[in-house]
Protein backbone atom coordinates (compact mmCIF):
# COMPACT_ATOMS: atom_id res chain seq x y z
CA UNK A 1 0.00 0.00 0.00
CA UNK A 2 2.75 2.47 0.95
CA UNK A 3 4.58 1.75 -2.32
CA UNK A 4 1.47 2.53 -4.35
CA UNK A 5 0.88 5.70 -2.39
CA UNK A 6 4.43 6.88 -3.11
CA UNK A 7 3.78 6.41 -6.82
CA UNK A 8 0.42 8.20 -6.82
CA UNK A 9 1.29 11.13 -4.58
CA UNK A 10 3.60 12.98 -7.08
CA UNK A 11 0.86 12.77 -9.69
CA UNK A 12 -1.74 14.26 -7.35
CA UNK A 13 0.65 16.92 -6.06
CA UNK A 14 1.35 18.01 -9.63
CA UNK A 15 -2.30 19.10 -9.76
CA UNK A 16 -3.91 21.89 -7.81
CA UNK A 17 -5.33 20.65 -4.51
CA UNK A 18 -9.00 20.87 -5.45
CA UNK A 19 -8.56 19.03 -8.76
CA UNK A 20 -6.58 16.31 -7.00
CA UNK A 21 -9.34 15.92 -4.44
CA UNK A 22 -12.01 15.66 -7.13
CA UNK A 23 -10.02 12.94 -8.92
CA UNK A 24 -9.65 11.05 -5.63
CA UNK A 25 -13.42 11.08 -5.08
CA UNK A 26 -14.02 9.82 -8.63
CA UNK A 27 -11.46 7.06 -8.21
CA UNK A 28 -13.04 5.91 -4.95
CA UNK A 29 -16.49 5.94 -6.54
CA UNK A 30 -15.27 3.74 -9.39
CA UNK A 31 -12.97 1.40 -7.46
CA UNK A 32 -13.84 -1.95 -5.90
CA UNK A 33 -11.74 -1.81 -2.76
CA UNK A 34 -10.85 -4.96 -0.84
CA UNK A 35 -12.69 -5.20 2.46
CA UNK A 36 -10.48 -4.44 5.44
CA UNK A 37 -9.78 -7.15 7.98
CA UNK A 38 -12.06 -7.12 11.05
CA UNK A 39 -10.91 -4.71 13.71
CA UNK A 40 -9.32 -5.82 16.97
CA UNK A 41 -12.14 -6.13 19.50
CA UNK A 42 -10.13 -3.89 21.84
CA UNK A 43 -10.86 -1.01 19.46
CA UNK A 44 -14.65 -1.34 19.62
CA UNK A 45 -16.30 1.79 21.02
CA UNK A 46 -19.80 2.53 22.27
CA UNK A 47 -20.83 6.18 22.12
CA UNK A 48 -24.04 8.16 21.57
CA UNK A 49 -25.95 4.87 21.64
CA UNK A 50 -23.98 3.60 18.63
CA UNK A 51 -21.38 0.84 18.38
CA UNK A 52 -18.26 1.71 16.38
CA UNK A 53 -15.89 -1.05 15.18
CA UNK A 54 -12.94 1.27 15.86
CA UNK A 55 -12.57 4.88 17.04
CA UNK A 56 -10.99 6.31 13.87
CA UNK A 57 -13.38 8.26 11.64
CA UNK A 58 -13.05 10.38 8.53
CA UNK A 59 -13.89 14.01 9.25
CA UNK A 60 -16.40 16.06 7.29
CA UNK A 61 -15.06 17.96 4.29
CA UNK A 62 -13.67 15.01 2.35
CA UNK A 63 -16.97 13.60 1.08
CA UNK A 64 -19.09 16.73 0.97
CA UNK A 65 -21.83 15.27 -1.21
CA UNK A 66 -22.07 11.73 0.20
CA UNK A 67 -20.55 10.21 -2.93
CA UNK A 68 -18.25 7.60 -1.35
CA UNK A 69 -19.20 6.77 2.26
CA UNK A 70 -19.05 3.03 1.65
CA UNK A 71 -15.59 3.27 0.10
CA UNK A 72 -14.48 5.20 3.19
CA UNK A 73 -15.81 2.49 5.50
CA UNK A 74 -14.29 -0.26 3.36
CA UNK A 75 -10.90 1.47 3.69
CA UNK A 76 -11.01 0.72 7.42
CA UNK A 77 -12.52 3.80 9.03
CA UNK A 78 -14.79 3.13 11.98
CA UNK A 79 -17.25 5.72 10.73
CA UNK A 80 -17.61 8.36 8.02
CA UNK A 81 -18.99 11.87 8.25
CA UNK A 82 -20.32 13.40 5.03
CA UNK A 83 -20.94 17.10 4.35
CA UNK A 84 -21.07 19.88 5.23
CA UNK A 85 -24.44 19.89 3.42
CA UNK A 86 -26.66 22.97 3.10
CA UNK A 87 -30.33 23.05 2.07
CA UNK A 88 -29.67 24.58 -1.35
CA UNK A 89 -26.66 23.92 -3.58
CA UNK A 90 -23.96 26.56 -3.46
CA UNK A 91 -20.65 27.02 -5.25
CA UNK A 92 -18.71 28.32 -2.26
CA UNK A 93 -15.91 30.85 -2.47
CA UNK A 94 -13.92 31.61 -5.64
CA UNK A 95 -10.98 29.38 -6.60
CA UNK A 96 -8.18 28.90 -5.75
CA UNK A 97 -9.40 28.11 -2.24
CA UNK A 98 -7.28 25.16 -1.05
CA UNK A 99 -3.55 25.56 -0.39
CA UNK A 100 -1.06 22.86 0.59
CA UNK A 101 1.64 23.77 3.09
CA UNK A 102 3.77 20.75 2.31
CA UNK A 103 6.64 21.33 4.72
CA UNK A 104 4.16 21.69 7.58
CA UNK A 105 1.92 18.85 6.39
CA UNK A 106 -0.93 21.33 6.62
CA UNK A 107 -3.74 22.72 4.48
CA UNK A 108 -5.46 26.10 4.35
CA UNK A 109 -8.95 26.07 2.87
CA UNK A 110 -11.64 28.68 2.36
CA UNK A 111 -14.12 26.51 0.46
CA UNK A 112 -17.24 28.05 1.98
CA UNK A 113 -19.61 25.06 2.21
CA UNK A 114 -19.49 24.27 -1.51
CA UNK A 115 -21.91 21.37 -2.00
CA UNK A 116 -24.77 20.06 -4.12
CA UNK A 117 -27.45 20.58 -1.47
CA UNK A 118 -29.74 18.33 0.55
CA UNK A 119 -31.52 16.66 -2.35
CA UNK A 120 -28.39 15.29 -4.02
CA UNK A 121 -26.83 13.98 -0.81
CA UNK A 122 -30.12 12.49 0.35
CA UNK A 123 -30.59 10.62 -2.91
CA UNK A 124 -27.17 8.99 -2.54
CA UNK A 125 -27.63 8.10 1.11
CA UNK A 126 -31.03 6.57 0.41
CA UNK A 127 -29.36 4.31 -2.16
CA UNK A 128 -27.12 2.80 0.54
CA UNK A 129 -30.04 2.04 2.87
CA UNK A 130 -29.54 -1.25 4.68
CA UNK A 131 -25.76 -1.34 4.27
CA UNK A 132 -23.62 -1.63 7.40
CA UNK A 133 -21.51 1.15 8.81
CA UNK A 134 -22.11 4.45 10.60
CA UNK A 135 -22.40 7.48 8.33
CA UNK A 136 -22.94 10.81 10.05
CA UNK A 137 -24.28 13.87 8.26
CA UNK A 138 -22.66 17.24 8.92
CA UNK A 139 -25.19 20.01 8.31
CA UNK A 140 -24.80 23.73 7.84
CA UNK A 141 -26.49 26.90 6.61
CA UNK A 142 -26.49 28.56 3.22
CA UNK A 143 -24.39 31.70 3.04
CA UNK A 144 -27.38 33.89 2.12
CA UNK A 145 -29.80 32.35 4.60
CA UNK A 146 -31.87 34.82 6.63
CA UNK A 147 -32.63 32.21 9.31
CA UNK A 148 -29.61 29.99 9.71
CA UNK A 149 -31.08 27.90 12.51
CA UNK A 150 -33.92 27.00 10.14
CA UNK A 151 -31.35 25.58 7.70
CA UNK A 152 -30.09 23.19 10.38
CA UNK A 153 -33.65 22.16 11.20
CA UNK A 154 -34.23 21.49 7.50
CA UNK A 155 -31.13 19.29 7.45
CA UNK A 156 -32.33 17.22 10.37
CA UNK A 157 -35.73 16.73 8.79
CA UNK A 158 -34.23 15.83 5.42
CA UNK A 159 -31.71 13.24 6.65
CA UNK A 160 -33.54 11.77 9.67
CA UNK A 161 -34.11 8.50 7.87
CA UNK A 162 -30.53 7.98 6.66
CA UNK A 163 -28.09 9.67 9.06
CA UNK A 164 -26.22 7.63 11.64
CA UNK A 165 -25.87 10.87 13.59
CA UNK A 166 -26.01 14.61 12.95
CA UNK A 167 -23.29 17.23 13.40
CA UNK A 168 -24.24 20.87 13.72
CA UNK A 169 -21.33 22.70 12.08
CA UNK A 170 -21.31 26.19 13.58
CA UNK A 171 -17.55 26.60 13.44
CA UNK A 172 -16.37 26.88 9.84
CA UNK A 173 -14.46 30.15 9.43
CA UNK A 174 -15.33 30.35 5.73
CA UNK A 175 -18.99 31.42 5.90
CA UNK A 176 -19.19 35.00 7.18
CA UNK A 177 -20.89 35.21 10.56
CA UNK A 178 -21.34 31.46 10.98
CA UNK A 179 -19.20 31.31 14.11
CA UNK A 180 -21.56 33.82 15.71
CA UNK A 181 -23.83 30.79 16.23
CA UNK A 182 -21.39 29.71 18.94
CA UNK A 183 -22.45 32.70 21.06
CA UNK A 184 -24.56 31.62 24.00
CA UNK A 185 -28.01 32.94 23.07
CA UNK A 186 -27.75 31.98 19.40
CA UNK A 187 -26.37 28.55 20.26
CA UNK A 188 -29.12 27.89 22.77
CA UNK A 189 -31.77 28.73 20.17
CA UNK A 190 -30.08 26.61 17.50
CA UNK A 191 -29.71 23.53 19.70
CA UNK A 192 -33.23 23.85 21.08
CA UNK A 193 -34.74 24.01 17.59
CA UNK A 194 -32.50 21.21 16.33
CA UNK A 195 -33.43 18.90 19.20
CA UNK A 196 -37.11 19.63 18.67
CA UNK A 197 -36.77 18.72 14.99
CA UNK A 198 -34.78 15.58 15.81
CA UNK A 199 -37.35 14.45 18.37
CA UNK A 200 -40.22 15.09 15.97
CA UNK A 201 -38.44 13.01 13.32
CA UNK A 202 -37.97 10.22 15.88
CA UNK A 203 -41.69 9.50 15.63
CA UNK A 204 -41.01 7.93 12.22
CA UNK A 205 -37.29 7.11 12.38
CA UNK A 206 -34.78 5.95 14.99
CA UNK A 207 -33.57 8.71 17.31
CA UNK A 208 -30.40 10.16 15.82
CA UNK A 209 -27.59 11.45 18.06
CA UNK A 210 -26.99 15.19 17.75
CA UNK A 211 -23.41 16.49 17.97
CA UNK A 212 -22.00 20.03 17.96
CA UNK A 213 -18.72 20.92 16.20
CA UNK A 214 -16.87 23.91 17.64
CA UNK A 215 -13.89 26.05 16.70
CA UNK A 216 -10.47 25.99 18.39
CA UNK A 217 -10.31 29.79 18.29
CA UNK A 218 -12.30 30.41 21.46
CA UNK A 219 -11.48 31.68 24.92
CA UNK A 220 -12.01 29.58 28.02
CA UNK A 221 -14.93 31.83 28.89
CA UNK A 222 -16.53 31.16 25.52
CA UNK A 223 -15.93 27.44 26.00
CA UNK A 224 -17.60 27.64 29.41
CA UNK A 225 -20.71 29.09 27.78
CA UNK A 226 -20.75 26.57 24.92
CA UNK A 227 -20.45 23.60 27.25
CA UNK A 228 -23.06 25.03 29.61
CA UNK A 229 -25.58 25.32 26.76
CA UNK A 230 -24.68 21.87 25.42
CA UNK A 231 -25.17 20.27 28.83
CA UNK A 232 -28.35 22.15 29.59
CA UNK A 233 -29.88 21.14 26.27
CA UNK A 234 -28.53 17.58 26.63
CA UNK A 235 -26.87 17.19 23.26
CA UNK A 236 -25.33 13.79 22.57
CA UNK A 237 -21.75 14.83 21.90
CA UNK A 238 -19.18 17.49 21.03
CA UNK A 239 -16.64 17.55 18.19
CA UNK A 240 -13.44 19.46 18.98
CA UNK A 241 -12.38 21.04 16.71
CA UNK A 242 -12.75 22.66 13.33
CA UNK A 243 -9.95 24.48 11.51
CA UNK A 244 -8.18 27.50 12.99
CA UNK A 245 -7.85 31.05 11.69
CA UNK A 246 -4.56 31.38 13.61
CA UNK A 247 -1.21 30.65 11.96
CA UNK A 248 0.98 28.94 14.57
CA UNK A 249 4.70 28.74 13.72
CA UNK A 250 4.48 27.65 10.09
CA UNK A 251 7.62 26.68 8.19
CA UNK A 252 6.05 26.81 4.73
CA UNK A 253 5.16 30.50 4.49
CA UNK A 254 4.21 30.66 0.80
CA UNK A 255 0.50 30.67 1.58
CA UNK A 256 0.55 31.93 5.15
CA UNK A 257 -1.30 35.11 4.13
CA UNK A 258 -4.19 33.23 2.55
CA UNK A 259 -7.52 33.59 4.33
CA UNK A 260 -9.23 30.42 5.53
CA UNK A 261 -9.03 27.67 8.07
CA UNK A 262 -5.75 25.90 8.80
CA UNK A 263 -5.78 22.14 9.35
CA UNK A 264 -3.14 19.45 9.62
CA UNK A 265 -0.18 18.99 11.94
CA UNK A 266 0.18 22.63 13.13
CA UNK A 267 -3.42 22.55 14.45
CA UNK A 268 -2.72 19.62 16.78
CA UNK A 269 -1.50 21.47 19.93
CA UNK A 270 -4.29 24.06 19.92
CA UNK A 271 -7.12 21.65 19.07
CA UNK A 272 -5.90 19.10 21.62
CA UNK A 273 -5.69 21.64 24.43
CA UNK A 274 -9.23 22.88 23.70
CA UNK A 275 -10.35 19.23 23.62
CA UNK A 276 -8.89 18.64 27.08
CA UNK A 277 -10.42 21.84 28.41
CA UNK A 278 -13.81 20.79 27.06
CA UNK A 279 -13.47 17.30 28.55
CA UNK A 280 -12.91 18.74 32.01
CA UNK A 281 -15.99 20.94 31.68
CA UNK A 282 -18.25 18.25 30.22
CA UNK A 283 -17.63 16.00 33.26
CA UNK A 284 -18.76 12.88 31.46
CA UNK A 285 -22.16 14.27 30.41
CA UNK A 286 -21.53 13.18 26.82
CA UNK A 287 -18.63 11.86 24.69
CA UNK A 288 -16.24 14.07 22.73
CA UNK A 289 -14.79 13.46 19.27
CA UNK A 290 -11.21 14.71 18.90
CA UNK A 291 -10.18 16.24 15.57
CA UNK A 292 -7.26 18.33 14.40
CA UNK A 293 -3.75 17.33 13.38
CA UNK A 294 -3.94 13.56 13.87
CA UNK A 295 -1.25 12.02 11.68
CA UNK A 296 -0.07 8.98 13.67
CA UNK A 297 -1.12 6.45 16.27
CA UNK A 298 0.72 8.51 18.89
CA UNK A 299 -1.26 11.63 17.96
CA UNK A 300 -4.53 9.66 18.13
CA UNK A 301 -3.49 8.25 21.52
CA UNK A 302 -2.81 11.78 22.81
CA UNK A 303 -6.28 12.88 21.69
CA UNK A 304 -7.78 9.97 23.61
CA UNK A 305 -5.79 10.80 26.73
CA UNK A 306 -6.97 14.40 26.33
CA UNK A 307 -10.60 13.30 26.43
CA UNK A 308 -11.63 11.94 23.04
CA UNK A 309 -13.81 8.84 22.92
CA UNK A 310 -13.58 8.88 19.12
CA UNK A 311 -11.17 10.64 16.77
CA UNK A 312 -11.38 11.95 13.21
CA UNK A 313 -8.78 12.89 10.64
CA UNK A 314 -8.61 14.21 7.10
CA UNK A 315 -5.66 16.48 6.23
CA UNK A 316 -3.04 13.86 7.14
CA UNK A 317 -4.40 11.63 4.37
CA UNK A 318 -3.21 14.22 1.86
CA UNK A 319 0.38 13.61 2.95
CA UNK A 320 0.37 10.04 4.27
CA UNK A 321 -2.33 8.33 2.23
CA UNK A 322 -5.07 5.87 3.23
CA UNK A 323 -2.57 3.39 4.69
CA UNK A 324 -2.40 5.74 7.68
CA UNK A 325 -5.75 4.43 8.94
CA UNK A 326 -4.44 0.89 9.32
CA UNK A 327 -1.26 2.17 10.99
CA UNK A 328 -3.21 4.21 13.55
CA UNK A 329 -5.49 1.30 14.43
CA UNK A 330 -2.58 -1.10 14.78
CA UNK A 331 -0.70 1.40 16.92
CA UNK A 332 -3.67 1.95 19.21
CA UNK A 333 -4.27 -1.79 19.63
CA UNK A 334 -0.59 -2.32 20.43
CA UNK A 335 -0.62 0.51 22.98
CA UNK A 336 -3.71 -0.86 24.72
CA UNK A 337 -2.20 -4.34 24.89
CA UNK A 338 1.11 -2.98 26.23
CA UNK A 339 -0.56 -0.92 28.94
CA UNK A 340 -3.14 -3.57 29.76
CA UNK A 341 -6.07 -1.18 29.71
CA UNK A 342 -9.34 -0.77 27.84
CA UNK A 343 -9.80 2.13 25.48
CA UNK A 344 -12.46 3.69 27.68
CA UNK A 345 -10.05 3.69 30.63
CA UNK A 346 -7.61 5.87 28.71
CA UNK A 347 -10.14 8.55 27.76
CA UNK A 348 -9.28 11.81 29.53
CA UNK A 349 -6.52 10.24 31.60
CA UNK A 350 -4.19 13.21 31.09
CA UNK A 351 -6.78 15.89 30.36
CA UNK A 352 -5.80 18.13 33.25
CA UNK A 353 -2.14 18.26 32.24
CA UNK A 354 -2.90 18.74 28.53
CA UNK A 355 -5.47 21.46 29.26
CA UNK A 356 -2.87 23.41 31.22
CA UNK A 357 -0.05 23.02 28.70
CA UNK A 358 0.93 26.17 26.77
CA UNK A 359 0.48 26.23 23.00
CA UNK A 360 3.57 27.43 21.19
Amino acid sequence: MRGLEKLVRPILFALDAETAHRLTIRALAAARLPVSAPDDAALNVEAFGLRFPNPVGLAAGFDKNAEVPDAILTAGFGFAEVGTVTPRPQTGNPRPRIFRLVRDEAVINRLGFNNEGHAAALRRLEQRAGRPGIVGVNIGANKDSTDRAADYVAGIRAFAGVAGYFTLNVSSPNTPGLRDLQHEAALDDLIARSIEARDEAARDHPRRPLLLKIAPDITEGELDAIVAVARRRAIDGLIVSNTTISRPRLVDVRHVGEAGGLSGRPLFPLATRVLAQAYLRVEGAFPIVGVGGIDSAEAAWTKIRAGATLVQLYSALVYKGPGLVKEIKAGLAERLAREGCALAQAVGRDAAAIAAAPVA
